[in-house]
């Protein structure tokens, strides 16, 4: 049987790029990164116990939350062990250096984590004899974006795009230009409020404010994207998952009926305007009043606030069965397409659950990835992917938030 590769690195350089550093005079332009030490890049793939990554974002706010990484490696010679001066990294083991996480599969390496290191804690388990195992903690930029607060930010006029801010604010902290996938946006703003807050709440209120998603890769980049882009008009052919043999199978899916994600009234608000409240009445008859508001948004316009209002609960007044997760094992046997998926997807991406149930029925959905998480150990390899709706329905996408349906909301 044929499974990824692992390929675990640690680089004890500073700064935020991933990127092989170079040091002036020394390097190649476009190639390397400037950092004011040489690299000291260690390859740990072959010591590896256990890996365990997870991205994604949270249903109820549509917000990417910051991607954690654990990983186990086996040390038997103390080199990770901070007080041991014949360790060759000693004086290296420091908080806040990068380790990257990637899969070969075939002939593609494909990205699993990107981030940076938050704590090495070492254990010594009593019965395994004299193995030490040093687990690396490990967060992705939006870690470093939460640490680091702002209060003005340079050349951030009113009337910018939404991307045109985002690049700012990522430009106020010195993230590395070469690190970020920022769309235009489709919204512009307010001049930027000034006020004391760390860089990444900024930059989710700009988010907030487009209706888009603010995110990190699986190579350490910044993702923006516009409304347009998050909708499900980006879908293309759907990945297919079936447990009756003609699409990929899969080891679990839950599924999954409630109201968790049932809003039918919300509350809008941006700086210097007025609450814009939409709602819809059916909605609020059928499952009682389920309510969202969010305050001090960067739209210049209350009507922009008003359509930001609608889209959210147009998107949100109805509710269905969804698959929440899908879990792959990669060690199931003849696995390429399996393998090749748990690899490849990852956010946005579109994909179809089918599963079958009692009475010759089935339930099946075509649905978006929107986390995904891998638990790596010995001769076990599973990946969860985390599937939600469209956060935006294309069909109420237009010049502006779009042309709602058939539904009236007012406010």
């Amino acid at each position: 049987m044929t499974i990824p590769v692992i390929n675990a690195i640690i680089n004890f350089s500073t700064g935020a790029g991933f990127a092989s550093p170079m040091i002036l005079d020394s390097g190649v332009l476009g190639v390397n990164a400037l950092a004011d030490t040489t690299s000291v890049s260690v390859d740990v793939s072959n010591l590896v116990d256990s890996i365990k990554t997870n991205r994604g974002r949270t249903a109820l706010s549509d917000v990417f939350q910051t991607g954690t990484m654990s990983l186990r490696i086996i040390d038997q010679n103390g080199d990770f062990n901070p007080m041991n001066p014949a360790s060759p990294y000693y004086n290296l083991l420091n908080p806040m250096r990068k380790v990257s996480i990637t899969a070969t599969y075939g002939t593609t390496t494909y990205p699993i984590f990107a981030g940076y290191i938050t704590s090495y804690d070492t254990t010594t388990p009593k019965d395994v004899g004299e193995v030490v195992y040093t687990t690396i903690q490990a967060v992705d930029g939006f870690r470093l974006f939460q640490n680091a607060q702002i209060t003005s930010v340079a050349s951030t006029s009113a009337g910018q795009t939404s991307g045109t801010r985002i690049a700012k604010l990522l430009d106020a902290v010195g993230w590395p230009s070469g690190m970020r996938d920022i769309d235009t946006g489709q919204t512009t703003v307010q001049a930027d409020p000034g006020t004391l807050r760390t860089s990444l709440g900024a930059m989710q209120t700009v988010t907030s404010t487009e209706y888009g998603s603010l995110y990190m890769d699986g190579f350490g980049n910044v993702v923006f994207q516009d409304r347009a882009l998050t909708s499900s008009s980006v879908a293309g052919t759907p990945v297919d998952f079936n447990d009756n043999g003609t699409g990929i199978s899969y080891n679990n899916a839950l599924w999954k009926l409630d109201d968790t994600l049932v809003f039918n009234k919300a509350s809008i608000t941006r700086t210097g305007g007025t609450a814009q409240v939409a709602f819809n009445q059916d909605s609020i008859d059928k499952y009682f009043l389920h309510s969202y508001q969010e305050q001090n948004l960067l739209m210049e316009t209350d009507a922009e606030a008003l359509n930001n209002a609608q889209a959210f609960v147009a998107s949100r007044q109805e509710t269905s069965i969804r698959c929440d997760a899908v879990t792959l094992d990669l060690y199931t046997a003849n696995y390429d397409a399996g393998i090749t998926a748990a690899l490849d997807l990852d956010f946005f991406d579109p994909i179809t659950v089918t599963t079958t149930q009692p009475g010759s029925s089935t339930l099946t959905k075509t649905l978006q990835v929107f986390g995904v998480s891998h638990d790596i150990k010995p001769s076990n390899w599973k990946t969860t992917l985390t599937t939600l709706e469209p956060i935006i329905d294309s069909f109420i996408i237009g010049t502006n938030y779009g042309i709602l349906g058939t539904n009236t909301l007012s406010y």
